[in-house]
């Protein structure tokens, strides 16, 4: 039926335009994907996807609505005008020393009698597509209120999806894996693994957060997303019935406004990636591509990084981020984790052991009642408690060679946090820090903001903007999901944005196949510091009361590293575990975090997915696989490597007996002499995985 209804739709747009209607239509590079624009008898405006010649995506509505005017109909094509470019680019820091950017471009001029004026930008690749939205001053207005944005992707059959729910304030759920018509944000899979999140507000049953990775039944792939976010609301998607997605703005503490823009204002770009199986989704750069080039100047002071930290001790309850607590007269409790002693120790291991920084958290005055208080003014980013010499361990660290990262946790008090951004940079600036992790947890001050509004993603961006002026690195935690800025600003390393490995430490925490879907979805739109390395899976040894698991093998965690990709890695288990297990550590050690090429060896998402990844700074390949609940076996070809080299590999496999719930341990180590073209076999137990390091003779 839809595909009378895209024809009649198209007939009637030539009538109405004339011949400009004829030259809207788009393809890729290759060939293979075909974009058609239009307007239909309501001058509403509409794309249609197609991939060799098949439909993809039907005919899906454009525009924006307003307080100022309706921008999503009434109109008819002004000008279509065409460009191409066929270039490449090189990340400063990445999966891959240098990304080709080869594609299409159309923009379509629409205009309506009352001359309303607005463009749509299209950008056809190779992987896929995206779209976006140009409006210029309107007369005399220069301000937009955006109500609503009805950009559609209307799906051609009921695709399986991986989601989570569109949660205005957090993003750290559980994946669900359904039909897109059983999306059910309100009940999902939360009984089995999830209590009801601090910050959560779910507003709409059948909405969720992008990127959304979807199935079709013939195979193909596909990941909706958004890149270039600036000044605008996160995309969430709403799911209409009849395999019909639509764009769903959060909105602003008025909740009938999503965003308000000077004029002439650009969007965002709305992405969708085709591929022809799950691997393709992991080989495209799409998002990355849509984003502006660099922004800074000069970039060498920016490195990819792995650290420790005093982190994971807080979360299994073994030390506190507080210093006094509730005691009345405000003395130590004797509990406090980052203090001076205790901060020398992880400088020494990192030292020790060739890692580059040591995160500390819970360094700075305010952590006595700040959670869930809903204050303004609690932390000082520039004022350590009494136990942390901050003067003495910066020097310490520094003729140790090791960076300490800087953690700022603003509880979502936003406004005290932005007061202090300056005075806080400069802070690390005179005390030679040069990374800092900040932190939004809790509900946003002022109240009625979201995480994923537009008043945060301003906040966001003006973080990294003045880090970058400071030359200071940021690792952003409870952020919105990454929509590939990192290339416009590449010292924003990291990010949270998911539900990440704490979880692990005091909750049902992360089912086995939540890695698994990880890289398909979070991942697309950039790293994540998910900060894997736990070896002590089981949290009852630390605190008999505890019964949380990790729910992966040890040899899983080792795989993590090259899977789950980061150019900010954490070794998150305390130095006594990992120094009981040193030669499991290793690789840890080994691992690199920047990378000159990324290979996909297998990937089926939710159930398994192999990387082999070559160091950028070696001729040194590194292979992690993991898999979900189930086991399996694969066999590798270890086509990649150099002709007429010889390598030796170590592999770190699960050991006899391994499983994810009742034998989490056994790490078998074993090593082979390797060269092009030889075979590698992979048991993966359950829950399990396997890492490699392959280095040249």
């Amino acid at each position: 039926m839809r595909k009378y209804i895209w024809i009649l739709a198209l007939v009637m747009a030539l009538i109405s335009c004339g011949k400009e209607t004829i030259n809207s239509k788009l393809n890729s590079p290759d060939g293979k994907v075909q974009l058609s624009c239009g307007v239909d008898g309501n001058g509403q405006p509409y794309y249609v996807v197609t991939l060799n010649g098949k439909m993809v995506v039907d005919t899906s509505l454009l525009g924006i609505q307003a307080r100022q005017g309706d921008f999503s109909k009434g109109f008819s094509i002004a000008s279509v005008k065409h460009k191409t470019y066929d270039g490449s680019w090189k990340p400063v820091v990445g999966e891959v020393a240098e990304i080709k950017e080869q594609y299409n471009e159309m923009t379509v001029s629409l205009k309506g009698d009352d001359k309303r004026e607005m463009s749509i930008v299209f950008r056809v690749f190779n992987d896929g597509l995206g779209f976006r939205y140009q409006i210029p001053k309107q007369g005399n207005t220069d301000t937009l209120t955006i109500t609503d944005e009805v950009s559609e992707f209307a799906m051609t059959g009921d695709h399986t999806a991986w989601w989570i729910p569109g949660d205005y304030d957090s993003n750290e759920h559980v994946y669900s894996t359904s039909k897109l018509s059983e999306i059910d944000a309100f009940a999902y899979n939360a009984p089995t693994y999830e209590k009801k999140i601090y910050t959560q507000h779910i507003v709409l049953p059948k909405a969720v957060q992008t990127p959304l990775a979807m199935k079709a039944a013939d195979g193909l792939h596909f990941c909706i997303h958004e890149a270039a976010l600036r000044d605008y609301p996160a995309l969430h998607l709403n799911f209409m019935g009849d395999a019909k997605l639509k764009a769903q703005l959060i909105p602003s503490a008025d909740s009938t406004v999503k965003s308000v823009n000077l004029l002439p204002l650009t969007t965002p770009w709305r992405s969708i990636n085709i591929a022809e199986n799950a691997a393709g989704l992991l080989n495209s750069k799409l998002i990355l591509n849509l984003n502006d080039p660099c922004a800074l100047a000069e970039t060498s002071w920016i490195k990819a990084q792995k650290y420790v930290g005093i982190w994971w001790l807080m979360h299994i309850g073994k030390a506190s981020w507080d210093y006094a607590g509730g005691t009345k007269d405000g003395k130590p409790h004797g509990r406090h984790g980052a203090t001076t002693e205790n901060t020398k120790k992880y400088i020494d291991f990192a030292a020790q052991h060739g890692f580059d920084g040591v995160l500390v958290e819970g360094w700075n005055v305010g952590w006595e009642d700040w959670f869930g208080k809903w204050q303004d003014s609690v932390f000082s980013f520039v004022k350590p408690y009494p136990d942390y010499n901050i003067d003495s361990l910066s020097a310490y660290a520094a003729s140790k060679g090791v960076k300490i990262i800087m953690h700022h946790e603003t509880s979502s008090a936003v406004t005290n946090y932005e007061k202090q951004m300056e005075a806080a940079y400069q802070f690390m600036n005179d005390h030679g820090i040069n990374t800092v992790k900040t932190g939004y947890v809790g509900k946003i001050i002022p109240k009625g903001e979201w995480h994923d509004g537009q008043w945060m993603v301003n906040h966001y961006l003006r973080v990294a903007e003045a880090t970058a002026k400071h030359k200071i690195m940021v690792n952003m935690h409870e952020s919105h999901r990454p929509a590939g800025m990192n290339r416009t600003y590449p010292n924003w390393l990291s990010c949270e944005a998911s539900r990440g490995m704490e979880f692990n430490a005091w909750s049902a925490g992360n089912p086995p196949e939540h890695e698994t879907i990880l890289p398909f979805t979070r991942i697309m739109g950039g790293g994540f510091d998910y900060t894997p390395g736990i070896f002590e899976t089981r949290m009852n040894v630390h605190d008999k009361n505890k019964k949380e698991i990790v729910h992966t093998t040890v040899a899983k965690q080792l795989a993590l590293y090259v899977t789950l990709y980061s150019p900010l890695q954490m070794a998150a288990d305390l130095p006594e575990v990992y120094e009981k297990r040193m030669d499991v550590f290793q690789f840890i050690k080994d691992v690199p975090v920047d990378w000159k090429d990324s290979r996909v060896l297998n990937a089926e998402i939710g159930d398994y997915v192999s990387y082999a990844r070559k160091d950028k700074f070696s001729d040194n390949w590194f292979i992690g696989s993991i898999t979900d609940e189930n086991p399996r076996q694969f066999d590798f070809t270890l086509d990649f490597l150099d002709n007429g080299a010889s390598y030796v590999a170590t592999i770190y496999a699960d050991g006899p007996g391994a499983h994810w719930v009742k034998n989490p341990y056994p790490v078998s180590i074993s090593k082979v002499k390797v060269k092009k073209g030889d075979h590698l076999k992979a048991n993966l137990a359950a829950g399990g995985g396997m890492a490699v390091s392959i280095v040249k003779e």
